[in-house]
């Protein structure tokens, strides 16, 4: 990690904890930093300072009712403070979710991700990681919710967080380090 040259954050809502163990791989893999938005959907002064400092942003929230948290959702439209001086233009841009079903339409929300990162005029990372989708998979296998966008996890509703599969905290890992190496390539290339 020692020839990083980008900065990473993640920021995330977590309603049970599952979201906040997702974004710690997540953070592990690009050797980011985590901000989490609280309950009541506020993001602290120095969240909001190291989002406007760094190279690469990937957004994280456990997908509710076929979308973000109420409290991400907040968290994004006050974001527009941002997008008003362009704070965050040309950015390298993430995200992640996890929801209790199988499908749970967590694309709805990686989808809010790659929108809100456009408005922003930001560049999103796509996960680059080929499904588990063949009969041999296992529930711990990387990539098995088959996503393309950035990682999906699947935690059942009464199951603590860590009982969440390592496939797909392994996927979040992956992902960071993915997102965090893209960053890198931008920082290097302003930075030449």
């Amino acid at each position: 990690m020692s020839n990083r040259t980008a900065t990473t954050v993640v920021v995330y809502h977590s309603g049970y904890g599952h979201t906040q163990r997702m974004a710690e791989a997540v953070a592990e893999g690009a050797g980011g930093t985590l901000y989490a938005i609280d309950a009541d959907g506020n993001l602290s002064d120095d969240g909001w300072a190291a989002l406007d400092a760094a190279d690469a942003i990937i957004f994280g929230s456990p997908t509710y009712m076929g979308g973000p948290s109420w409290q991400f959702k907040k968290f994004a439209d006050t974001s527009s403070k941002a997008w008003f001086t362009n704070k965050w233009q040309d950015k390298v841009f993430g995200g992640f979710t996890n929801s209790a079903s199988l499908n749970g339409d967590k694309l709805n929300t990686l989808e809010y991700f790659v929108l809100l990162a456009g408005q922003h005029g930001g560049l999103w990372v796509s996960l680059g990681l080929k499904p588990a989708n063949v009969k041999a998979s296992k529930r711990d296998d990387a990539n098995r919710m088959g996503s393309y966008i950035a990682p999906m996890a699947q935690s059942d509703a009464d199951a603590a967080p860590s009982e969440m599969s390592i496939g797909d905290l392994e996927t979040a890992r992956v992902y960071g380090k993915r997102v965090a190496r893209v960053a890198d390539r931008f920082a290097s290339a302003r930075a030449a």
